[in-house]
């Protein structure tokens, strides 16, 4: 696969896979999501790869979720919802290697999901993370609810999916969503420090590790696939394309409105 919306690149036991989409706060469509699931798998099984580092290009955002302008009703790719998202979160539990999130900018909506599902998260001093997907007419049910509430605790997580507030690194990093804060040109010295770290470790034991942790939360996959088959109904309402519609004409939706 020739890539058009990451950079990917392995060098000296660290894959870092990057999203490339700045003009849109590196937000996913269907190509971006097919395209991070086959750099997964490449750098997943690739033995000379150790550790994986997954961000965004760029110092505003990390990963902002899905590409509003390419929803209208469903995502422009394959999938229940037009993206294999389900997919690619799967991917990312499920490669043997340890998923470094290098968290930059912002951190929102299907990216903070993303940041959650890593093995650990690496902030910024200037990364923001929250939800926005009830702004939007969305959400995003299973890992970025469920095993969200495994990370932060059932309050903490319905708080943050209710309210849709932004969260500073250091917040994110007191509720447990976040492994370590640094300045923000102290980034790429931190996340290199850390897989140099885990390159000294045993390649079999983390892997081992890392499955039988992912044991513990597997039961969540049923719970995204329930939900994301219920969010394909949502998405043809017009409550939910209201939400589509005011985020792309900048203005706040009016969901009652719409509401059945």
């Amino acid at each position: 696969m020739e890539y058009e919306d990451i950079l990917y690149t392995a060098a000296d036991g660290v894959a870092t896979i990057a999203i490339n989409r700045p003009k849109v706060m590196n937000a996913f469509r269907g190509r971006t999501c097919e395209e991070l699931i086959h750099a997964f798998n490449k750098a997943g099984w690739d033995k000379s790869v150790g550790v994986i580092v997954l961000t965004g290009t760029g110092d505003r955002a990390f990963c902002t979720g899905g590409d509003q302008s390419a929803h209208d009703g469903n995502y422009d790719g394959r999938g229940i919802i037009g993206l294999p998202v389900e997919e690619l979160q799967s991917i990312i539990r499920e490669v043997p290697k340890p998923v470094i999130a290098r968290v930059q900018g912002y951190a929102i909506g299907g990216g903070n999901v993303l940041a959650t599902i890593c093995d650990f998260t690496i902030a910024s001093e200037k990364a923001q993370f929250g939800q926005v997907g009830p702004k939007v007419g969305s959400v995003d049910p299973g890992f970025g609810t469920a095993y969200l509430a495994r990370i932060v605790g059932e309050k903490k997580a319905r708080e943050i999916w209710y309210l849709c507030r932004r969260y500073t690194a250091a917040e994110a990093m007191a509720m447990g969503l976040v492994n370590t804060v640094v300045p923000h040109d102290q980034l790429d010295a931190e996340v290199a420090k850390w897989c140099a770290e885990i390159l000294e470790k045993s390649p079999t034991a983390l892997a081992i590790a890392k499955r039988s942790f992912n044991a513990d939360t597997d039961s969540i996959r049923g719970i995204s696939g329930m939900g994301m088959q219920a969010l394909a109904m949502y998405y043809a309402t017009e409550e939910s394309q209201e939400g589509v519609r005011a985020f792309n004409e900048k203005r706040k939706p009016d969901f009652r409105k719409h509401q059945k």
